[in-house]
């Protein structure tokens, strides 16, 4: 049966050995690792079959591109996905049409399907810019190439950004079909109280009392509560979270206050290398993971022989030195920071310490094994679930969590600001900002966002906790008090200067 959609594959690390190799499976190269390091292509990197299974080595060409390979592989794979989507609608929504020929209204098509017909999906304004944005990348670059004419894409004149507001921009053109106010979506996020609720209920698997419940078998709900705490405290993206390794988590008892790791460009997204700050009770929860639950599946993992079967694996021999050795192609040896792996390297890497080999991944399975992210993102569907189970209306996803920390990190450091702005002279408050900024470039730095624009997009939520706040100091008593029957109001309560009669009129 012939399948009607674009499928996207990875290219594999290895390839399996055939003991009688079909004629044209000879003529490959033999060492698979040798040939893909000639010609530069690393392990992971997406391609796309049609849905006749064909590989087009055009279209491809683009995902082995200098600017693509030069992406973290996540950002690869998310272009991989909606390039894939798109050419899946040409093939089944515009008469089987071919990637070359799509035209503006190929494009208009799928934006009114994407986000207007009642059929569709209905993504919202983020989403689709995402779409739109790796799709006009893949097409602007294939234009570049030679191997389409147009870009379906219709452009329109892009603005300067000024060089205050973060990273400058060059002058140019951008998609014309992106949405209007996506930064002012609404940013979903939770109170300090609800997170709390939504974790205990939903992760460690507690009643809606707030007790533990008999009933509840989640063997890890200690680690996996402890992982979302870490998100929340912190603002880690779900995919560096997940990638860290004992070489970066703090684990010194008793020091207080917060302690700092730094996030390497390497597993941070779009290189946004920086320090990470984590307060004490977290890292408190931290330790006690390593020391019990993670201790325990790597002790079973040993005593299996599972670590010495790993297929290539990136060996730490002196744990005091965070460096691996690796053999190239070419025989010689190279020294490589641990800093310096992948996402995909991490999990490959080993310690060799005094009781014998541990994975190096901080996050480890009941097997022993690196935690994937697939697995993170079922923990949040499954504690989503459990709430509703229990009728609590709460429900998170990773990145809801680091919106939380933005929201009530950016609310927390402006009192303080402004506080602190309170006690200066003019003078001296124009020097406090130069030298430190101000809490919205604060929270950028964080989040390791480029720009101080995407940052912006918290200060609606933060408008709107302080609207909240404001407006529950309004009385929400509207009736004019002249209205009001005198018995309805207390004897210990004055009545108010109209309802009082004149002396004059007592007297008379």
């Amino acid at each position: 049966m012939v399948k009607t959609g674009w499928r996207v594959h990875y290219v594999p690390g290895e390839l399996p050995t055939l003991r009688s190799p079909l004629p044209f499976v000879a003529e490959l190269p033999g060492d698979w690792d040798r040939w893909l390091a000639e010609d530069g292509i690393p392990e992971r990197t997406p391609f796309l079959i049609s849905p006749t299974f064909e590989y087009d080595v055009e279209l491809n060409a683009f995902f082995r591109s200098a600017g693509m390979i030069g992406d973290a592989w996540n950002t690869q794979a998310g272009y991989a996905r909606d390039v894939a989507a798109f050419l899946a609608f040409l093939w089944t929504a515009r008469g089987g049409k071919s990637w070359r020929d799509a035209a503006e209204a190929d494009h208009t098509a799928y934006l009114v399907w994407r986000r207007r017909d009642e059929r569709g999906p209905r993504v919202d304004g983020a989403t689709w810019d995402r779409e739109v944005a790796a799709v006009n990348r893949f097409y602007k670059w294939q234009v570049k190439a030679g191997n389409v004419r147009v870009n379906p894409i219709p452009q329109r004149e892009s603005r300067v950004m000024p060089a205050h507001l973060g990273r400058r921009g060059e002058p140019g053109e951008r998609p014309a079909t992106y949405s209007h106010g996506a930064g002012r979506d609404r940013i979903e996020w939770l109170p300090a109280a609800s997170y709390r609720r939504w974790r205990d209920i939903g992760v460690r698997g507690y009643a809606v009392d707030g007790l533990p419940n008999s009933k509840f078998r989640g063997r890890w709900a200690a680690r996996n509560a402890t992982f979302c705490d870490l998100m929340v405290r912190t603002g880690m993206r779900l995919s560096e979270q997940a990638a860290l390794s004992l070489f970066e988590v703090p684990m010194d008892h008793g020091l207080g206050g917060y302690q700092r790791f730094w996030l390497p460009p390497m597993i941070a997204k779009g290189g946004s290398a920086r320090w990470i700050y984590s307060p004490a009770t977290v890292v408190a929860d931290l330790i006690d993971y390593v020391e019990i639950d993670r201790a325990e599946v790597v002790d079973q993992a040993r005593a299996g022989g599972r670590y010495q079967r790993l297929h290539r694996p990136l060996v730490v021999e002196d744990p005091a030195r965070p460096v691996v050795m690796r053999r190239q192609p070419g025989g010689t040896v190279h020294r490589t920071k641990v800093a310096q792996l992948d996402i995909t390297e991490r999990r490959r890497l080993l310690i060799d310490g005094p009781d014998g080999l541990e994975p190096a991944a901080f996050w480890l399975s009941e097997y022993g094994l690196p935690v994937a992210i697939s697995t993170w993102k079922t923990v949040f569907s499954e504690a989503n679930k459990r709430c509703s189970g229990q009728g609590v209306t709460l429900a998170a996803h990773a990145h809801l969590l680091r919106h939380t920390f933005a929201v009530i990190t950016l609310e927390q450091l402006q009192r303080g600001h402004i506080a602190a702005l309170a006690e200066l002279n003019p003078e001296q408050r124009g020097h406090y900002t130069r030298i430190f900024g101000d809490p919205l470039d604060w929270v950028r730095r964080r989040l390791g966002h480029a720009s101080i624009v995407t940052t912006q997009t918290y200060l609606h939520a933060l408008a709107e906790l302080e609207m909240a706040t404001r407006m529950a100091l309004v009385p929400d008593r509207w009736e004019d008090p002249r209205d009001t029957p005198l018995e309805a109001i207390s004897d210990d309560v004055e009545p108010p200067r109209e309802l009082v009669p004149e002396e004059a009129g007592e007297r008379a």
